[in-house]
């Protein structure tokens, strides 16, 4: 799951090579093959990754063959496929590691935890997903333990609503964009409403919402967080509806997890 942090840091923003004269397209293609084995399968052949790629497949060919010399895929002969190798995980790991917020944050999310009987995570954006760099539990919780590297929809979750919401205009239009060519004329309308509706709440409290959007069993809420380099992450707590209804959330520990992300912002990080 590490693996999945690899271009967390980055915009995630649609790039136009043709625009870009640095853009080294090659390096572009070598990742997107990457990013293959992040979409739900952790085995791929070069048919299946030039499918979820878009990638001629002698391109593939060629950038599996690469990836595999350089230790960041691993050939399996029995089944002729490729699956991420320990390359990948140390760069995750180098991420992870050398991110401050993290450390820093951890203790106080910590404590929210315990005090509100939620899962905390701290989340920063790849694309069109959140992935986790963080997650603290309640001592007693066994549900809701998302890994790090963990992905979750923009659409879906306060934590992806909490993002989009506060960064600025065209950085929403590049999202709608993106998110409108993903889910297609059928899906996107309810996932557009839904992200309005979150960017009302949002003005009016500071906070946004999921209630069983992207799980009918789980409320949660997600406030942003925003670091001196200017980069913009994501808390968010979680918990079923049944031990943390809606208007409990709503009414009290969203506006608690608000002052949580002003405490972290005020860290200096």
């Amino acid at each position: 799951m590490l693996s999945e942090l690899m271009a967390a840091s980055g915009a995630g923003g649609r790039v136009e090579p043709e625009k870009d004269r640095k853009f080294v397209e090659a390096l572009s293609r070598g990742l997107n093959v990457l990013r293959a084995f992040t979409q739900g399968s952790t085995i791929l052949g070069n048919q299946e990754i030039a499918r979820l790629t878009g990638l001629p497949k002698p391109t593939v060919s060629r950038m599996t063959y690469t990836l595999t010399r350089l230790e960041y895929l691993s050939y399996n002969k029995q089944l002729e496929k490729y699956q991420l190798s320990s390359g990948v995980l140390a760069l995750g790991y180098a991420y992870v590691s050398n991110l401050k917020v993290r450390q820093l944050a951890k203790p106080y999310m910590d404590e929210f935890a315990r005090q509100t009987n939620m899962s905390v995570g701290l989340t920063c954006r790849d694309r069109l997903y959140m992935i986790y760099v963080e997650n603290c539990l309640p001592p007693k919780a066994s549900l809701l333990r998302m890994d790090i590297g963990h992905k979750l929809p923009m659409a879906t979750t306060s934590a992806g609503r909490a993002y989009y919401c506060s960064i600025a205009e065209r950085g929403r239009k590049t999202i709608e964009d993106s998110m409108a060519e993903k889910y297609g004329p059928k899906s996107w309308p309810e996932k557009k409403e839904g992200l309005d509706r979150a960017m009302e709440e949002y003005k009016k409290h500071g906070f946004c919402l999921s209630l069983g959007e992207w799980d009918r069993n789980i409320n949660s809420a997600g406030v942003p967080v925003h670091l001196q380099d200017g980069t913009t992450m994501a808390l968010t707590c979680a918990a079923p509806s049944y031990l943390v209804p809606a208007e409990k959330l709503r009414n009290s520990i969203a506006c608690q997890l608000a002052v949580l992300a002003s405490d972290i912002e005020s860290l200096g990080v």
